[in-house]
């Protein structure tokens, strides 16, 4: 008869990647774990990279780490913090 255990989504995600997509996404993961109260993060772009793309792939680690991330674009750096729980996210504004 087989073992069974149950695991968190984010175990049996980073467990089953391969490749260098789950590197990636093993490294983001990282960098939002060490953020604590009250802290941000700072990615700096490199030259060879797109900022959408960084941005896409800070987004993925965190919704697989269950947290809401404010990302905020300043020239060629991403800066990113954890929203506290219960606290909203301000909507997107929309053209008139």
């Amino acid at each position: 008869m087989p073992r069974f255990d149950v695991v968190s989504m984010q175990e049996a995600v980073m467990r089953s990647a391969t490749g260098v997509r789950a590197q990636m996404a093993k490294q983001y993961l990282e960098y939002i774990e060490k953020l604590g109260d009250n802290q941000a993060g700072k990615l700096q772009v490199n030259p060879d990279e797109r900022i959408g793309t960084v941005r896409r792939r800070l987004n993925a680690a965190a919704k697989l780490a269950g947290k809401n991330l404010t990302i905020r674009r300043v020239g060629d750096e991403l800066y990113f913090w954890v929203q506290p729980p219960g606290q909203a996210r301000p909507g997107r504004r929309r053209r008139a």
